[in-house]
């Protein structure tokens, strides 16, 4: 079948919103964390079994292969296509806690950090903790048979599955869950059913291959099938379950899957042990686990090295020897005589092992915060630091405890003799676990070539002389599907060819991933790595960012727009003027790749490599700014005065009509005057503010002589904008609520001198204008250190993204404060609080967060009312400055989920103005400054009269 036909094909039976057959979403979702680049001829986006069984049952039909993908977050290559790829949609973001929590159901789509944000209420949670919880789906969880650092092979998805709902090949559906189901799967499926329970005779009958499978499954293993499940079931429904765990999308689809979830324990202590060498600390494993670990965490010198000159870190990492490593041991509970009982314990257990310090256990909060900043640091500097032109690998193997610390050994001695002695290497030392990253020059034949000889004596290292896993917690993918057969010899790996015949007879089901003929596969369709732009090239495609990113669900994420510049660069590289074909591709996909990027920056808090991608957008768009848009930018910073003034004339007026022709004629009509413009008018809602009044005193005196002093700069949006909108009760505009606060508190307010034609600069900036945005940060540098007298003065602003801003281009002498902070900082012990009885919803700004503002939210604001809902889903808004007025589909798509995590809140409040306008848009409840706030709920003085005279 050609292209054109399949997508004609595909066409018939899937909605034009299901079916993206573009280049560029095609290359685009086909990436994922791997090695590998394969380009899928389509991408299904499914968002219920039905369409799943309608996809499944045309690839059947038509033998045409296809392959899942949840997250992305796959290191082995076991998520790509090059032929149907279905993606997970909305459909399967789902939950149903059962048990109190200590059962809980989730749906394919939801990324295992949601599902712990629910489960954390019953003080539960998933027992698998890969570290890419956070970004990595139920689906991929479970089909990777993912553990992670805390519960070893006990807690994996192995063992804490209970039940799930599996989509074979052919369509035909099985809930393991449910009796009826399970009876009418074995009664309409002879075939597979025989398969299986001959697989099991075979396995179980043969002492060999039954006791072979027992000792290899001691380990984390995660090569090949889970074949341990012929050996531990013996009916046929519990054996297809278990297989399931781990195949990879090789075997059928889990739409959802029921969990035994893990107590949480409240308490936690840990201690980083210091050891020569790293036959010392392998030594630990066997006394540790005798005692109750929630995690031991091993790090080399290597990997501590990465980490010893970052800013916190411990300074007795400098000081450690050539081959020193390191031991984070973790324990919790839940009291305190328990947790002080099980120090002594692991203490006791690990007297007799020579380390470089002496073992001392932690509670304080600081200092557990502080050792796990260490071992959570290890990858993200490593892979930072790697040269140009190299991939970030990440290999994952396992050996027993008796033979860690030779394993360990040779291991070190193989990464030096092949040229990656630069390797960090870490790991969970309970399950003898071991990850190591090395970095080729993958565009480089020799260096591919390298890298092939290093794998093959890696294999021999593993498998040969010390019996090891190849593979354990990763995935097979095609990085280890030619070794599967060396690690567990002939007789299994036929056991788990036949498990892959008897499941999906046609080999639709993503072919290539763990059974694989070609020898070469694991060094084949091996991903570019072009120079592209310095503010980027550090990617590893992981998809960590894209959990965060408001466009996810609209056009591109983070990592997508990187995949596509990266693309767009290497495709340019032959070009005489690279730049200019760069930038005329990069005009030709301008909406998903730049416009409708809201460059909030915390896809940088995500990257595990630090690279905020809008800092790229923000650089095209200053790239491709004309004479004709900088003249613009440069009147608008030269008259910021009347403009202010004339916004805030004219923004009142729609609200004026609207009280005599109602709130929806006014949006109806604002909303044609829109798409009139296609893109050149912005969109007005009742939600829009009204006007803020000027602005008359710079000095707001206080009857105490003695008073503090502050320097409140309201910014250039609440000067023109900040006066209340639709569902506001109050009156007054937000610097009046702001100054009324300041002055309750008993502070003097001084506001800068010429302040009406003052601007933090960050418009200009996030538009591309940087001139413009220099002169207004000067512009206001100067004012703000003239106003505080060169930074003695405490310094509060009303909008916290120009906080920010303010905070990153500013004179560093000035102490600058977001509104919460300033509150929670300052004002909190000398104002009277008095709870409402009322539940509201908080959010916490991009800015805010970036700030790490959260929890001074939170406190404030439950000061302030009884109940207080912070969104689990919603991240950043979508606003993005004024990127919501003319893209409020951005806004929309980032804040889908708001309306119904908020519940019934009453009331919404945050620290944005502009982001209140989307808030209050996509829940229906009109959300203000937390200031407006905290001055109902404190003590009041009539000082408005007095502020406007």
């Amino acid at each position: 079948m050609t292209e054109k036909q399949l997508h004609k094909e595909l066409a018939d039976i899937f909605t034009a919103d299901q079916l993206f057959t573009d280049e560029l979403s095609r290359l685009t979702k086909g990436t994922d964390a791997g090695l590998y680049r394969l380009i899928p001829k389509a991408v299904v986006k499914v968002n219920s079994e039905e369409e799943v069984i309608r996809l499944l049952r045309f690839c059947n039909d038509k033998k045409i292969p296809v392959t899942f993908k949840a997250g992305g977050t796959s290191l082995s290559g076991q998520t790509i296509s090059d032929s149907i790829l279905m993606e997970a949609g909305k459909g399967f973001d789902f939950s149903v806690i059962t048990d109190n929590g200590e059962t809980a159901t989730f749906g394919c789509g939801l990324t295992g950090g949601a599902a712990n944000l629910i489960l954390r209420r019953y003080r539960r949670k998933l027992g698998p903790k890969p570290a890419s919880v956070k970004s990595a789906k139920i689906g991929g969880i479970i089909s990777n048979n993912a553990s992670g650092s805390s519960y070893g092979i006990l807690h994996n998805s192995y063992n804490t599955i209970k039940s799930m709902r599996i989509i074979f090949a052919n369509g035909s559906v099985l809930d393991t869950g449910n009796s009826e189901s399970r009876k009418a799967f074995i009664a309409e499926n002879p075939q597979l059913i025989g398969d299986i329970v001959q697989l099991h005779r075979d396995a179980t009958e043969n002492k060999a291959i039954e006791s072979r499978i027992a000792s290899k499954f001691k380990l984390k293993n995660t090569c090949g099938y889970g074949v341990n499940s012929l050996i531990d079931f013996d009916d046929p429904i519990d054996i297809i379950q278990h297989l399931m765990i781990g195949s990879e999308g090789t075997l059928g689809f889990i739409s959802q899957a029921t969990f035994r979830t893990v107590h949480d324990a409240p308490l936690k202590a840990t201690a980083m042990v210091y050891f020569r060498n790293l036959r010392d600390v392998s030594e630990a494993i066997i006394p540790l686990r005798g005692c109750q670990v929630s995690a031991a965490e091993l790090m080399d010198r290597n990997a501590l090295r990465a980490v010893e000159d970052q800013q916190g870190m411990p300074e007795e990492l400098k000081t450690l020897p050539e081959g020193a490593a390191a031991l984070l041991i973790d324990t919790s509970a839940d009291d305190e005589a328990t947790l002080l009982n099980q120090m002594r314990e692991i203490e006791e257990r690990l007297a007799h092992i020579e380390t470089l310090t002496p073992i001392k256990f932690t509670t304080d909060k600081f200092l557990y915060n502080l050792y796990w900043n260490v071992r959570n640091g290890l990858f993200t500097s490593a892979a930072a630091t790697r040269p140009a032109h190299t991939a970030s690998i990440i290999e994952d193997v396992a050996f027993s405890g008796e033979r860690l610390g030779d394993a360990l050994t040779d291991l070190r001695e193989l990464l030096v003799n092949s040229g990656y002695s630069d390797a960090v290497m870490w790991g969970h030392l309970l399950d003898g676990n071991v990850h190591f990253t090395v970095f080729p020059d993958i565009n480089s034949v020799e260096e591919v070539k390298r890298y092939s000889t290093f794998m093959h004596e890696l294999s021999e290292l593993v498998v040969v002389k010390h019996d090891g896993s190849l593979k354990a917690e990763h995935g097979t993918g095609r990085n280890m599907a030619p070794f599967v057969e060396k690690e567990w010899g002939s007789d299994i790996y036929d056991l788990m060819k036949r498990i892959k015949r008897a499941f999906d007879p046609d080999n639709v089901l993503n072919p290539g991933v763990i059974i694989n003929d070609d020898s070469e596969v694991f060094i084949k369709n091996l991903k570019r790595i072009p120079d592209a732009n310095p503010i980027i090239d550090k990617c590893i495609e992981c998809g960590f960012c894209e959990v965060v990113c408001p466009s996810k669900d609209l056009t591109l994420t983070p990592r997508q727009r990187i995949v596509a510049y990266r693309f767009i660069a290497d495709s340019s590289s032959a070009e005489k003027n690279r730049q200019k074909s760069i930038l005329k591709q990069v005009r030709e996909i301008s909406y998903p790749l730049d416009q409708t990027c809201a460059t909030d920056g915390l896809c940088g808090i995500a990257c595990p490599v630090d690279i905020d991608t809008g800092k790229l957008v923000k650089e095209l768009r200053w790239q491709q700014n004309g004479k004709l848009a900088n003249m613009v930018a440069d009147t608008i910073a030269s008259n910021m005065a009347p403009l202010t003034s004339f916004i805030r004339g004219f923004i009142t007026l729609p609200h004026s009509i609207s009280k005599v022709v109602g709130y929806k004629s006014m949006e109806n009509f604002a909303r044609g005057i829109y798409k009139l413009g296609d893109g050149v008018f912005p969109l007005w809602t009742k939600y829009t503010p009204s006007g803020s009044k000027k602005i008359k005193q710079n000095i707001y005196s206080n009857e105490n002589p003695d008073s503090p002093e502050v320097v409140y700069f309201p910014s250039c949006i609440t000067r023109s904008m900040g006066g209340p909108s639709f569902g506001y009760e109050e009156k007054e505009d937000l610097p009046a609520k702001m100054l009324s606060v300041l002055r309750k508190a008993g502070y003097k307010v001084i506001i800068p001198e010429e302040k009406n034609r003052l601007c933090c600069g960050m418009a200009f900036s996030s538009k591309g204008f940087r001139k413009q945005a220099a002169r207004k940060e000067n512009e206001l540098n100067e004012a703000l250190l003239k106003a505080s007298r060169n930074g003695e003065l405490p310094i509060v602003c009303d909008m916290s993204p120009c906080l920010l801003h303010m905070r990153e281009t500013l004179d560093g002498r000035l102490k600058l404060y977001d509104q919460v902070e300033f509150i929670h900082d300052f004002l909190i012990g000398r104002l009277q609080f008095t709870k409402a009885p009322v539940r509201i919803a908080v959010h916490s700004t991009c800015s805010a967060t970036k700030m790490q503002l959260e929890e001074k939210l939170f406190k404030v604001a439950s000061l302030c009312a009884d109940e207080v809902i912070v969104p689990d889903s919603v991240t950043c808004c979508g606003w993005a400055g004024d990127r919501g007025f003319f893209y409020p589909e951005l806004n929309n798509a980032a804040l889908s989920p708001l309306k119904h995590e908020i519940m019934n809140a009453s009331e919404g409040y945050s620290n944005s103005r502009t982001c209140e306008i989307g808030l209050s848009i996509n829940s229906g409840v009109a959300y203000k400054s937390l200031v407006y706030l905290v001055d109902k709920c404190t003590t009041m003085h009539n000082i408005v009269d007095e502020f406007r005279s």
